[in-house]
């Protein structure tokens, strides 16, 4: 791996990690809201889906516009996105539910947007955990294969953000728009040169 690179991907979990750190730093500075618990899954569930669509925006970013030099980077974003993703998901089970099996079960039978959530959690999470170089290696073409279900966690993670919100749906449909570009983006391939320069 070159210093570049390296570089680069120093540089992406450094600008990653900046919204947890301004909120934290917010918090201090202002104190918790009347429901801190929500602020805290709203900011990270947030986040975890910006992350996982600029994951998603690496492919059409090399192809349409010649950024070969982001390559290196879906997995750091994608990594950043499961990151973020295991902060809501665990707000959700410890902080909100005190870890009751019985609570998390009745929440995910009783509550679509959870199930949604939890379908585009259970989703990433083997994607996060054959990210390796070893796991690249030893699964051969069943990775790429494997990897494809980034599309599926993502469109379950829009439907979790619009069946959550019940009066605003700006930001979730804001998202599931930025989501059908890059998807489409994918299907069509870039006329001969137009990512030149």
């Amino acid at each position: 791996m070159s210093t570049r690179t390296v570089r680069l991907q120093a540089a992406a979990v450094a600008v990653g990690l900046l919204p947890l750190f301004a909120f934290g730093a917010d918090t201090a500075w202002r104190g918790f809201g009347a429901n801190p618990i929500e602020d805290i899954t709203h900011v990270t569930g947030e986040w975890a889906l910006r992350w996982l669509l600029v994951c998603l925006a690496v492919t059409p970013a090399r192809r349409w516009l010649g950024w070969s030099w982001a390559a290196p980077l879906r997995r750091t974003f994608g990594l950043l996105a499961f990151g973020y993703a295991v902060l809501h998901a665990s707000t959700w089970a410890v902080l909100d539910l005190g870890l009751d099996p019985a609570a998390m079960v009745e929440d995910l039978l009783e509550r679509r947007y959870i199930a949604a959530g939890a379908t585009a959690f259970a989703l990433l999470t083997p994607l996060a955990l054959t990210s390796t170089r070893a796991s690249i290696r030893r699964l051969g073409r069943r990775w790429l294969t494997l990897h494809r279900l980034v599309y599926a966690a993502a469109i379950a993670a829009v439907i979790h953000f619009l069946w959550l919100v019940k009066a605003d749906l700006a930001a979730p449909l804001l998202h599931a728009g930025v989501l059908v570009v890059l998807l489409a983006a994918r299907l069509r391939r870039p006329a001969r040169g137009a990512a030149a320069g």
